[in-house]
């Protein structure tokens, strides 16, 4: 098992919603900027969605009123909430402690078919 386990990915129509986590059995989640990154196949690993330290939240454009990400400090656990998806969501999903991106681990597969 890897410092983080990542799971909720399957496989939807569009339209449909999936719900990501992330939990962290090693370390505590706490204290750190967090966020979730997705890489489709030959794309470049981008942001979808950051929590900072201070609360503040941010999305990238294509998931903005849609996505949804929390924290829960007692579960220890970081949450990517996924409504209305779309074909275009079709990626490999990656938590990242410290927004460091694509490179915490095997992350989870999200397919979004038409």
């Amino acid at each position: 098992e890897g410092p983080l386990v990542e799971s909720g990915g399957g496989s939807v129509q569009t339209g449909g919603s999936l719900r990501l986590s992330c939990s962290a059995p090693g370390f505590t989640l706490d204290g750190s900027d967090m966020g979730w990154y997705r890489q489709a196949p030959g794309n470049e690993c981008e942001l979808v969605a950051s929590l900072d330290t201070y609360g503040t939240i941010t999305y990238a454009d294509a998931v903005k009123g849609r996505f949804t990400i929390s924290h829960n400090s007692a579960e220890n656990t970081l949450y990517l909430q996924m409504h209305n998806l779309k074909p275009e969501d079709t990626a490999v999903y990656h938590c990242s402690p410290g927004l460091t991106g694509c490179d915490w681990g095997q992350g989870t597969r999200v397919t979004v078919s038409s």
